[in-house]
């Protein structure tokens, strides 16, 4: 049997229609060209007999006022009308006005003649009207056939090519309809779905080579099964005996896994947790809803275990394939061993700072008592010495105060006293405190403030230490002989402080690494722990405001603090 392809057929279809529209288009432009033909015979035998009588008549008329003229449009028109003599008896109708419009011209405007001249002329009008109107009368048949031609041709072809277009479509679309459906069985594992094509086209071999597909998978389902199940125990098994706990959902958040570390963590039996909807397990667990609700959290999470405080952290890795979100695992990493070492550390920190300040204290004390001369004059050499332990002693006075300021923050009990205050006091004192090292770089404070400030709800002291640290820096990382610009400015609901220097600025790339902890930008000056920033941003944010920074390299940098308003 011979085997025609899907483009064969297609060829075929799209000929057999383009054949129809050409027979269409060829009767309708015959007959067309048959009613055209006819009205320009009519137009051109008849019509213009018809319209060359009519100007002779009018001629006629006018025989008496100008002869000479009259004769030469008469013989002119009996010229054309003598060349398109095209009806029986028109001729011998054309001879009789020939005959006497002769007459008068050789014997002058008788009656008998002018009389003879306008019958004659009567006649070749009456009998071109008379053919105007039979010819009329056959372009007329002739439409109306046209039309019924065309009607039945029509209504023949558009049978056909109805029949054509309801029948061939399906012909080329039912067998890859059923090639889809089959494509979704095979995708849903029915791996014993077939094809049936009877075709000796493309579609019989896209069948014999889809059976044959369908075939090895349906044999590699079966062979497989148990290596699969197997493969599937051991990752369970794995997945068990690891020490984070760990969740599994899929798409729609479905419990698909959660190892025995996450079963006890959450206090629940696994026949409840797995195969069920995760939101619906949550609204009668608060730790499943809070690690549906909390996505990669950046603080530890503290959960009770075993009557035990543990730390965990907690991140959500979410599994996709080909760009498509297919689930995610929800992972808890105990930290509870490196959160322990860290109070041990920060509590360490806080009682070796702590028992710093007294004997640094009891120094300055001395200092003062020999810098006023209680204890005897000093000489030069001896003035330099205690200036250079005074300002040693003040370096490790604010080394242990960062020290503590950090232990607050880390062990997550910053104290705070919330009142109303004045950011002019605030400013000012934070300029006080620094005025001595303004005056030794002859750097200017300017400060910019409008006449009413409002208060800003704020923890004086610790705010104030913040503008102390900020512009301390400031001045630091400032020329010589310049000016520190620190401006207040008032927003909706908030009050704006600005510490601008005209220091060389920091680079961009460690624009976002400035406020965290022993954080230096490389090649400056290192002074102190690296911990002011860091230190002033918990504090600020503690306050509900915020901190930000603005700089460019080689144009200086600018601190603001944002806090809110008082009542």
């Amino acid at each position: 049997m011979m085997q025609i392809k899907i483009k064969t057929k297609l060829s075929l279809g799209l000929g057999f229609l383009f054949v129809v529209i050409i027979l269409i288009g060829t009767v309708g432009a015959t007959y067309i060209h048959t009613i055209a033909e006819e009205s320009k015979k009519i137009l051109k035998d008849n019509y213009e007999s018809v319209e060359y009588s009519k100007l002779m008549l009018q001629e006629l008329d006018g025989i008496s006022t100008d002869s000479s003229t009259v004769f030469k449009k008469i013989e002119s028109n009996l010229k054309l009308q003598e060349s398109n003599v095209t009806e029986i008896g028109e001729k011998e109708y054309t001879e009789e006005v020939r005959t006497a419009f002769n007459n008068i011209r050789r014997k002058g405007q008788d009656s008998i003649s002018v009389l003879k001249l306008r019958n004659a002329l009567y006649k070749i009008t009456d009998l071109n009207m008379q053919a105007i109107l039979r010819k009329n009368n056959q372009a007329q048949a002739t439409a109306d056939k046209v039309l019924v031609y065309i009607g039945i041709i029509g209504g023949i072809c558009f049978l056909v090519v109805f029949t054509f277009i309801i029948n061939f479509p399906g012909y080329i679309a039912n067998p890859i309809k059923e090639l889809t459906e089959s494509i979704k069985q095979i995708s849903n594992k029915n791996y014993n779905q077939r094809l049936h094509f009877r075709s000796n086209d493309e579609f019989g071999e896209l069948a014999e080579a889809f059976n044959t597909m369908a075939e090895k998978l349906e044999h590699y389902e079966n062979s497989n099964l148990a290596k699969i199940m197997f493969e599937k125990k051991r990752i369970e098994t794995i997945i068990n005996n690891m020490k984070d706990a760990i969740i599994g959902l899929n798409e729609k958040k479905l419990i698909l896994f959660a190892n025995m570390q996450a079963v006890q963590l959450l206090n629940l039996k696994e026949d409840e947790m797995i195969g069920k909807y995760a939101p619906d397990v949550a609204l009668r667990n608060d730790l499943l809803r809070l690690l549906l609700n909390n996505a990669n959290a950046s603080k530890p999470l503290k959960i009770i275990s075993s009557n035990k405080e543990c730390y965990f952290t907690k991140e959500n890795i979410s599994i996709s394939t080909d760009e498509k979100p297919i689930g995610e695992v929800i992972l808890l990493k105990n930290i509870t061993q490196f959160k322990e070492l860290d109070l041990a550390k920060t509590n360490f920190i806080a009682t070796v700072s702590h028992e710093f300040k007294t004997p640094i204290s009891s120094i300055k004390m001395s200092l003062q008592i020999l810098e006023e001369e209680h204890a005897g004059k000093i000489n030069e050499e001896q003035k330099h010495l205690l200036d250079s332990i005074k300002d040693d002693a003040n370096r490790l006075l604010k080394i242990t105060g960062e020290l503590l300021n950090m232990t607050q923050v880390e062990s997550g009990n910053i104290q705070l006293s919330m009142i109303p205050t004045e950011p002019k006091e605030i400013i000012q004192y934070a300029i006080n405190a620094n005025k001595v090292l303004a005056d030794q770089k002859k750097i200017k404070l300017n400060v910019l403030c409008p006449e009413e400030t409002p208060k800003v709800l704020a923890d004086s002291e610790k705010t104030t230490w913040v503008f102390t640290n900020l512009i301390s820096n400031a001045i630091r990382y400032s020329d010589d002989n310049s000016a520190v610009q620190i401006n207040i400015t008032l927003k909706e609901g908030h009050v704006s402080f600005s510490v601008k220097d005209t220091g060389q600025g920091i680079p961009s790339q460690y624009k976002d690494k400035i406020f965290d902890r022993y954080f230096r930008v490389p090649g400056t000056k290192k002074e102190g722990t690296g911990l002011g920033l860091a230190i002033s941003k918990e504090f600020i944010e503690a306050q509900g405001g915020k901190i930000e920074l603005e700089t460019n390299l080689g144009s200086g940098s600018e601190f603001i603090v944002t806090l809110n308003k008082a009542g």
